[in-house]
């Protein structure tokens, strides 16, 4: 059910993108192939020989507004420099230039290779930029590709993670040292997971990752949450639905109740992170309390009673 919620959501954002494609393009949005006015002062002085020339470029507020149809007001001048060549003089404006919409999103487009808006210069008064089509479009698959990527590299990155820890937790279990832990946290979570029998190995898992998420190490939790799950399954009848513990155990990994700031938090804020400990500790153990209180209490309703595996085994 789920894929089909993301596959209309992914639909539903292209359709939305090319009907606004379709309204920028009839109502010639961007002005393709219109020359832009623009007025040109040389601080240096203006060599017709030379390659590269020194400009200040200047746009008219109101030549602005009635070319683009906006109220958007550009700056007095921006830095900027001519190139000269055999194929003809473009112009282009300085990196980083803060230039108003649309000529920001026209100079998205029509850049070089140092990022820097251009276009080709027409007489001294005027600059062409290059066609801007299907910028939401683009814009949306772009960011497809870029968070294609970042799933990956966050993919292969707990790779090492997940076989570190989960060798360790495989060390701890043939060890014994799991099953002395859940003697030691029989008393605290028997009663929130009161279907797991008491010396279940889930008990020791979900106290590794619970521990793990206490104290802000994310990387660690996440392959004793999957192991926790894993042994869960094991005292579940069904292999569609899950159980009142698993569903309490992922309410309680969604609270992530925090005695320490993440470690990425740290490493971004360092010593001003001491300023969010009260608030992170305050609204993490208040989520904490809600997600126990939830569950216990939806998992008696009748209708979720109804489905429950253990209930109907």
């Amino acid at each position: 059910m789920l894929n089909y919620i993301w596959a209309g959501l992914i639909v539903s954002s292209f359709l939305f993108a090319l009907g606004y494609d379709i309204r920028d393009s009839a109502g010639d949005r961007y002005r393709n192939g219109q020359p832009l006015p623009v007025t040109l002062a040389f601080p240096e002085g203006y060599d017709s020989a030379a390659r590269r020339v020194q400009v200040e470029i200047r746009i008219d507020p109101r030549e602005y507004a009635t070319f683009y149809g906006t109220e958007e007001k550009p700056a007095e001048s921006y830095p900027g420099y001519l190139l000269q060549t055999r194929e003809g003089r473009q112009l282009r404006f300085g990196a980083g230039a803060t230039l108003p919409e649309p000529l920001a999103t026209i100079g998205k487009v029509s850049k070089s290779r140092d990022d820097e808006p251009q276009g080709r210069l027409v007489g001294l008064t005027g600059v062409v930029f290059e066609p801007v089509r299907f910028v939401k479009l683009n814009a949306i698959a772009d960011a497809a590709l870029t968070f294609a990527k970042t799933g990956a590299e966050i993919a292969l990155g707990l790779v090492g993670v997940l076989a570190l820890f989960l060798g360790l937790l495989k060390i701890a279990e043939d060890s014994g040292i799991v099953f002395a832990l859940v003697k030691l946290v029989r008393p605290i979570l028997r009663p929130l997971f009161p279907e797991i029998p008491p010396d279940h190995p889930a008990l020791g898992m979900i106290a590794l990752n619970l521990t793990a998420t206490l104290f802000g190490l994310g990387n660690a939790a996440t392959p004793f949450g999957i192991k926790a799950m894993e042994e869960l399954q094991k005292l579940n009848k069904s292999t569609d639905t899950a159980t009142n513990s698993m569903v309490m155990l992922l309410a309680m990994n969604t609270a992530g109740l925090q005695l320490v700031p993440p470690v990425l938090l740290l490493a971004l804020m360092g010593t001003q992170v001491n300023t969010l400990i009260f608030p992170i500790l305050t609204t993490t153990l208040l989520g904490f309390i809600v997600a126990i209180v939830a569950t216990k209490l939806l998992g008696k309703l009748p209708g979720y009673r109804a489905s429950d595996p253990n209930r109907n085994a």
